[in-house]
């Protein structure tokens, strides 16, 4: 994989509430794999999922060192991740 492709650690919000975070460098493809039960074993009895903030990055290594960071969150500050890029979403359009 070349350094030039963009690389996203994503978290997703499954429909019993939980959040996945993970990365990939081909966010839209990674989604359908997830809602289609062909991603990440956690996602799998959990479906449809729903991605809720995302963030790019220039190299898989901070795109996989991010995801690690992430993962240690609680669900309160992943919550809050979540809603915080909602809103800056909803303040560009």
């Amino acid at each position: 994989m070349s350094d030039a492709e963009e690389n996203y650690t994503y978290m997703l919000r499954c429909r019993d509430g939980s959040f996945y975070v993970g990365w990939t460098n081909d966010l839209k493809k990674r989604l359908r794999a997830h809602n289609s039960g062909k991603g990440a074993r956690y996602t799998r009895s959990r479906t449809p999922v729903e991605l809720v903030y995302y963030e790019v990055f220039p190299t898989k290594q901070e795109a996989m060192s991010r995801e690690y960071h992430l993962k240690r969150l609680g669900h309160k500050e992943k919550q809050q991740l979540a809603d915080r890029q909602h809103h800056e979403i909803i303040m560009k359009s």
